[in-house]
């Protein structure tokens, strides 16, 4: 009996050691993504917010030779965020949106930017990355293909949310600048085969908050890859930054063409295909010019403003609503969020390094 007590004490003796060993490897394992889990609260109805600080494998991404597709966007983040636990299908569906950036009358630089779609769970994503800049991010999390009913609450569904953060729809980073993902409503899209790394439009808009300090640094990045369109939609960037800098980022035929904007809505800029995208975004376009030409007094109330002026409400949209507008003051770098076009209330935010 007490040769068998001591064989049973041993057996129970290596399987606790062993569900200790497995305890703290699946610890180091995923320890970053769990502190990152655990920072996500929910903010409003369907609004989330999340920090994840450390190696969320970006920079490995880019080095392996990024993404072409967001299949592969979605296998990459498999691997690295969750070890393979869950997979992910990115897609998206057409949106329309609008950005004006403009100097305030106390000298900053704000940024506006009203993202307008289907109503949508959203991820107000914070990172601060070991090798890059800090930011806050926006994610649409209907994006990511979790389905209907998808809220990043539980064990589970939080782990699937650290895929955020390689699918921002739009962003600033610590040295103020601003990056927004706009779509143009034509039977195009990007994919440029010249023999450089991948990436797709969301990716790009990471690796922009990450790396750039300045629109100049970002056409540089911008030119370093081939550049596949999410969900094979043409897509077109503003950029903008602390020094009064905004362009649109196009790609005409598979070239990148820059183009000085303080505006950009949902239709080309570039002067090869100038004005070929949505009616109704001409009409958005046209009233923020207007608003800059005649205001005056220029500061995030104004700005406000101007993006409630062009609100998916304003514009008489029935199928779509602004889901989210943000007023971004690049030069002190804080970011206010009013969502689903309600202008009294808002959500502010700060970038820090």
């Amino acid at each position: 009996m007490k040769k068998a007590k001591k064989v049973i004490g041993i057996i129970l003796g290596a399987v606790l050691l062993l569900l200790v060993i497995l305890i703290i490897g699946g610890y180091f394992m995923f320890r970053e993504q769990l502190a990152a889990m655990g920072t996500i609260k929910k903010l409003d109805d369907r609004v989330y917010t999340m920090r994840y600080e450390g190696n969320y494998g970006f920079d490995d991404f880019l080095a392996k030779g990024g993404a072409a597709s967001d299949e592969e966007v979605g296998y990459y983040i498999t691997e690295f965020l969750s070890h393979g636990f869950y997979s992910v299908e990115p897609e998206t569906q057409k949106q329309g949106c609008s950005t004006v950036q403009v100097q305030g009358t106390d000298g900053e630089w704000l940024f506006g930017r009203n993202y307008d779609w289907e109503d949508a769970t959203i991820m107000i994503v914070e990172t601060k990355p070991e090798n890059g800049y800090a930011s806050v991010s926006t994610c649409n999390m209907d994006y990511l293909g979790f389905g209907e009913g998808y809220l990043p609450e539980g064990f589970t569904n939080q782990m699937m949310a650290l895929a955020s953060i390689y699918v921002p729809l739009d962003g600033m980073n610590e040295k103020g600048l601003c990056v927004a993902d706009l779509i143009i409503d034509v039977n195009e899209n990007t994919a440029q085969n010249n023999a450089k790394p991948d990436l797709t439009t969301t990716t790009a808009i990471r690796l922009l908050l990450d790396h750039a300090s300045n629109v100049w640094e970002a056409v540089e990045l911008l030119e370093q890859y081939d550049m596949h369109s999410s969900a094979g939609m043409m897509h077109h960037l503003a950029i903008a930054d602390s020094t009064g800098k905004s362009v649109v980022a196009e790609y005409v035929d598979n070239e990148l063409i820059i183009t000085e904007t303080p505006v950009v809505t949902n239709f080309y800029l570039a002067d090869e295909k100038r004005g070929i995208g949505s009616e109704q975004s001409k009409k958005r376009f046209a009233i923020l010019e207007k608003w800059l030409s005649q205001i005056n007094e220029k500061d995030e109330k104004q700005m406000k403003n101007a993006l409630q002026s062009v609100c998916q409400k304003k514009m008489g949209e029935e199928f779509a609503k602004t889901v989210w507008s943000i007023v971004y003051d690049q030069t002190n770098g804080k970011l206010t969020y009013y969502l689903r076009e309600d202008y009294d209330s808002e959500y502010s935010f700060t970038v820090t390094d």
